[in-house]
């Protein structure tokens, strides 16, 4: 779009001055995290085309920013351009290859703008590719007793960047009591104490997803070289890549390559890497390898504390004056005992209903507000059980139902078991498609 004021074309707005002001609106808008992690590690470049070009540093930083984010800049992008010009996307690899590896412009350097104090903790974020983070998982939040105390140690001892660690360390336990927490916690405290080291978090759902898209997009090379150049890896919900021969291979590699350079490696799973019957054998070994740490159900006692810390933040940023009575929150305590995501769910729903009432709530009126949360005593069915009693029942294994088998002998108990877990359970059709050797949803709909 032409500028209709002479001066203006004569003298064109410096880009750097353009996605100075265009940065700050977007971190504003995406928070520092998200912009830290993945917008900040991008330069802007002049294109050969004569256009802009924002060049991310890898191909999984520019898918990101193209499905959470391109749209956006745009917008703001032209918002804060008089001159209208074009900007595009591409990966550092993509650039060199169009441009020459040799003649590869300098970035545009940004022109003095509007700073905020979360500037300073740019070398930070520039050494973490972590969209997943979530601020309010950290060491301080974490409430450690018996049930965790072991995995919290180690998870201390992996952030403080101290000597003598083992490697890997893989944290084991049900859904809910803390694992994620952990993973989280680590990448803080790795990424404030020695703010130059590069930390990489992953869920097992991102992992997967940027494998494929680097296998689609033949830019397998940079995902090995993000990955192995991290000082600390940390992938959640390991179990989930169970089933996928090729993931698991690259996965084998990555660990081996980090090990072998004395680098961290962290994962979590829901069972310890001995009982991960989908997951190839040689992986197995390897996670098996370092230090497995296993994290129980939590007592009543470290319940209760869980309840206060959370209380004393619910109660803060609501605005909250009073506090449940003792026999209410011992009553949330012995109710939810399977997971402490449903234990803070309960206690959410009371706060967020009771308000300001919610220190004059009788122990009558808080179980009628959490009716939706009561469920019978009875234990609830998963999806392991499913399958433990499905294959059990047609005289199977277990690895069976999630191998990739499709004879009538285990797609039928396959089936049933399915169909099972959809009508006892609460999983969603992905998740459910996911525990069965990463099946689609719409296999488990037909089930």
């Amino acid at each position: 779009m032409a500028s209709s004021d002479p001066s203006m074309a004569i003298f064109p707005t410096p880009a750097g001055a353009v996605w100075s002001k265009a940065s700050h609106t977007l971190k504003n808008e995406l928070g520092a995290d998200a912009f830290g992690s993945w917008l900040a590690q991008a330069a802007l470049r002049p294109a050969c085309d004569g256009g802009l070009c924002l060049v991310t540093p890898t191909g999984i930083a520019r898918d990101w920013i193209r499905r959470y984010a391109w749209r956006r800049i745009g917008e703001v992008w032209a918002a804060n351009d008089p001159d209208g010009r074009v900007l595009s996307l591409k990966s550092r690899l993509e650039f060199e290859a169009e441009t020459g590896a040799d003649r590869v412009p300098a970035p545009i350097e940004p022109a003095d703008g509007p700073t905020t104090p979360e500037a300073t903790t740019a070398p930070a974020a520039r050494g973490c590719m972590a969209g997943s983070l979530q601020e309010r998982f950290n060491f301080e939040s974490f409430v450690a007793g018996p049930a965790n105390e072991f995995a919290h140690a180690v998870a201390r001892r992996v952030a403080s960047w101290a000597d003598g660690h083992f490697n890997p360390v893989v944290l084991h336990g049900p859904y809910g009591f803390g694992k994620t927490h952990l993973l989280n916690a680590m990448a803080w405290e790795a990424m404030k104490t020695q703010p130059g080291r590069k930390v990489v978090y992953l869920t097992s759902e991102r992992f997967l997803s940027s494998f494929v898209r680097a296998l689609i997009d033949k830019q397998t090379a940079a995902f090995k070289e993000e990955l192995r150049s991290a000082d600390l890896l940390l992938i959640d919900d390991v179990h989930f890549i169970g089933g996928k021969q090729s993931s698991q291979e690259e996965l084998f590699h990555t660990l081996a390559a980090l090990v072998e350079d004395g680098r961290r490696v962290v994962l979590s799973a829901d069972r310890p890497p001995s009982a991960l019957a989908e997951v190839d054998a040689r992986l197995r070994s390897h996670l098996s390898s370092g230090l497995v740490c296993g994290i129980e159900p939590a007592d009543r006692a470290l319940r209760l504390g869980i309840l206060d810390r959370k209380l004393q933040v619910l109660c803060r940023r609501q605005g909250v004056a009073g506090v449940p009575r003792p026999d209410i929150l011992a009553f949330l305590a012995d109710r939810f005992t399977d997971s402490v995501r449903e234990l803070e769910g309960a206690l959410n729903t009371l706060v967020a209903r009771a308000g300001d009432g919610l220190g004059r709530l009788t122990l009558d009126e808080a179980q009628c507000l959490l009716r939706p949360h009561l469920r019978g005593g009875e234990r609830r069915v998963t999806v392991d059980d499913i399958q433990k009693a499905a294959s059990e029942h047609f005289g199977l294994k277990q690895a069976d139902l999630i191998s990739e088998r499709r004879t009538r002998a285990v797609a039928r108990p396959r089936q049933a078991a399915m169909w099972l877990a959809k009508q006892l359970t609460t999983r969603s059709l992905p998740d459910i498609g996911r525990r069965f050797g990463g099946r689609d949803h719409t296999t488990v709909l037909h089930a």
